[in-house]
């Protein structure tokens, strides 16, 4: 007579647990596949609608813009979480916050990438020990303030050189009164750590490709939440709202903020849209590409899945008004 041990009798429920839910997937992706066939028709005449097709074609240009940037910033984010020793940053910057806010500010300047890029990163100077003042001042200068978008600005306003020293400007100062903001008002339960698996006992090349997984498929389901909201937003507004809108310097400027956050353009492009809107002022235009690089649909929902939605309903609001009245007051000055 044969008898079971009990940790057996646990292995055999896990694996029939392990086929029970694999039979249960392929059943719904069945009946899934399914529908879809017996409606295809149906699928078809809505899919090929003018308004599905902007609808897609939206969709897909933000995803496809922002993805490489993604990448490029949770790659960055992974070498700093596994090579870069938490000594460094102490090193680095100043040992007072109101000192590191503005170096980390300035620091936005070396970083080739957009939005997409500076979430990962942020929440890597985090977990590494950096301030959150200072790692919040990087997240909102890098897009906004590195070579390749200021180089994009000037080949976009070829006519308006003052443009490219006024975005940056107006963003490094929105980006440190920001990070000065969090350092005074900020509260540390109302950020919430950025987390990822645990690295310890891994090799180094390991390590850093758990990290970007990680991120990857963290940030990476926010970003296409974020992108079929731009899109959404993007097909139902009446073009012609634009047009009556730059007839009002102050609805402009607002206007063209809030088609910042609905748009989600990547800073690399944002200035040749912003070029193409010749019927609003130069300073409209600033508050396009000064609001977009800091918060839109996209960004927004890789800030609350990076910091927490407590955070970003916070930050977010806060981070529009403050840069749609710097954007005001520089382009008084410089445009």
């Amino acid at each position: 007579m044969t008898t079971k041990t009990a940790s057996g009798c646990v292995d055999g429920r896990e694996a029939e647990d392990a086929r029970g839910g694999r039979s249960s997937s392929s059943l719904v992706l069945t009946m899934l596949l399914v529908v879809l066939f017996m409606l295809q028709g149906p699928v078809r005449r809505a899919l090929s609608a003018p308004v599905m097709q902007s609808w897609m074609t939206v969709f897909v240009a933000v995803v496809v813009q922002a993805l490489p940037f993604l990448v490029f910033g949770v790659a960055l984010s992974a070498v700093i979480a596994v090579f870069v020793p938490s000594s460094f940053f102490a090193r680095v910057l100043p040992g007072r916050p109101a000192l590191a806010v503005p170096v980390a500010g300035m620091a936005g300047a070396v970083l080739p990438g957009c939005e997409c890029a500076s979430v990962p990163v942020a929440g890597a100077l985090v977990r590494r020990g950096v301030p959150p003042a200072a790692a919040l001042a990087f997240l909102l200068s890098a897009p906004a303030v590195n070579p390749i978008v200021l180089t994009a600005t000037a080949v976009a306003f070829p006519g308006s050189p003052r443009m490219v020293l006024a975005r940056f400007v107006a963003s490094l100062l929105v980006a440190c009164a920001m990070g000065w903001l969090w350092q005074r008002l900020g509260r540390a339960d109302w950020l919430r750590p950025p987390t990822r698996p645990s690295l310890e006992g891994h090799g180094k090349g390991a390590a850093f490709w758990s990290s970007v997984r990680h991120d990857v498929m963290h940030a990476g389901g926010f970003l296409v939440v974020g992108a079929m909201a731009a899109a959404t937003l993007r097909t139902v507004v009446p073009a012609g709202w634009l047009q009556a809108a730059a007839d009002n310097p102050v609805i402009s400027l607002l206007a063209l903020a809030v088609l910042a956050v609905v748009l989600s353009i990547c800073s690399e492009a944002d200035a040749f849209v912003a070029a193409s809107l010749s019927q609003f002022s130069l300073t409209a235009r600033l508050a396009f590409l000064v609001v977009g690089p800091m918060i839109d649909l996209k960004l927004f929902a890789m800030q609350a899945a990076t910091f927490g939605r407590t955070f970003a309903l916070r930050f977010a609001p806060a981070t529009f008004i403050l840069a749609v009245a710097v954007s005001a007051l520089v382009g008084a000055v410089l445009l």
